[in-house]
């Protein structure tokens, strides 16, 4: 193994895509970072989990492909990972938790972010599709950098009033008739090169007719993929968090929060808000355990990497019961801030988990207010709803 850290400190310290192969050159997982000499070092420390330090133990070599931007290394990781489908970046055996970007073959098509249990709306024949990708923040972010140099259009075709997007330059005008179906067809073309990984291809069709594009897609500003990009490659295993809250107004109709902090953002789509129905009035214990137990009977939601649970010792040792009686093995973080936000384990605690978590304690402690307020406010619109 360490042959292997050591061939690491040659790597570059730039962006670009890297591979774990196992002794008989097969591909056992696939990565992208910003830097890839702090990444892939970042392999060979205690703050890994158990199923990454295990793909870690079977490598036998590791070799990377620079690239000229992060955007162009999540592109490279995605249609990589499509391709080879390696048996690490695809966690427990389930690919459901992967994100695609489809592209339907319309008219005026738009790029659509589809989980994996959607894409069979999609026919291949007619749509593009790309991916897998991890993150919806990232994807996000990347087709808002993609769409500043080729505009497309989320709108509806000749309603004769400019929508805001067409004001700020982000819509090429179908709204108002501003672009003819076949220069609009040439932006959606540019999106499905680049997406495919065919930045040169592209390069050159740019070069002939749209020169400033070219200049554009060469020098991309990427600062925004950069700083999601370098929290979860800093920290291996943290790609989904769970944070978790209880709120009752004196003791009545007590509600739990499920937040979702995908690579270090907060991922509101995957919010959830639960009505407590068992536990009694101020049982803050039982309320949160209710709300624990109904969250992992949805087997259709993501797993999460780590959980944090707004409460210190009490709720920690708590929720470790109900986690050892359901046989649930989710790393779990409670935050006492009775103590001074310290963080709390569940006794037994692995000590790369705690190491993961307090590396992330600022993510944590974002997590759990973020959980505090979506408690607090999404139990006083339903309440104010019913007075209403």
């Amino acid at each position: 193994m360490s042959i292997l850290s050591d061939h690491v400190k040659s790597f570059p310290d730039s962006s670009g895509v890297y591979r774990f192969l196992d002794a008989q050159g097969g591909i056992l997982y696939i990565g992208r970072a910003t830097s890839l000499r702090k990444r892939v070092s970042n392999y060979f420390t205690n703050r890994i989990d158990a199923r990454i330090a295990e793909m870690v133990s079977l490598a036998a070599d590791i070799r990377y492909e620079q690239t000229d931007t992060v955007l162009e290394a999540i592109i490279l990781e995605a249609n990589l990972i499509k391709k080879y489908w390696p048996k690490y970046n695809v966690k427990d055996k389930d690919n459901r938790s992967f994100l695609y970007i489809v592209i339907p073959k319309t008219d005026y098509p738009k790029p659509l972010v589809v989980r994996h249990r959607e894409l069979e709306k999609f026919s291949a024949i007619k749509a593009d599709i790309f991916g897998p990708y991890q993150s919806i923040t990232l994807i996000k972010n990347a087709l808002k950098i993609i769409r500043r140099i080729f505009p497309y259009s989320t709108c509806v075709p000749n309603v004769g009033k400019p929508c805001f997007d067409h004001q700020i330059g982000l819509c090429p005008g179908i709204c108002v008739g501003a672009i003819t179906k076949k220069d609009y067809q040439k932006n959606i073309k540019s999106v499905i090169l680049l997406l495919s990984g065919k930045k040169e291809l592209l390069l050159k069709r740019l070069a002939k007719e749209y020169p400033e594009k070219a200049v554009s897609l060469r020098h991309i500003q990427d600062v925004s993929l950069i700083t999601r990009d370098e929290l979860v490659q800093e920290v291996p295993g943290a790609h989904r968090i769970e944070g978790y809250d209880i709120s009752h107004l004196t003791g009545k109709e007590t509600y739990g929060s499920m937040v979702v902090f995908t690579d270090g953002e907060a991922d509101k789509e995957q919010y959830r808000l639960f009505a407590v129905r068992d536990a009694a009035a101020s049982d803050d214990l039982h309320a949160l355990e209710e709300v624990v137990t109904r969250r992992f009977r949805h087997d259709e939601w993501d797993l999460p990497d780590l959980i944090m649970i707004d409460g210190g010792r009490p709720q920690v040792d708590h929720i470790a019961g109900v986690f050892r009686t359901y046989n649930i093995t989710v790393p779990m973080v409670g935050i006492s801030k009775y103590s001074g936000d310290a963080l709390v384990f569940p006794l037994g605690t692995k000590q790369s988990v705690r190491a993961l978590a307090e590396t992330l304690k600022p993510v944590l402690l974002r997590v759990r207010d973020e959980a505090h307020r979506f408690a607090l406010r999404s139990s006083r619109r339903k309440r104010d709803s019913r007075m209403r």
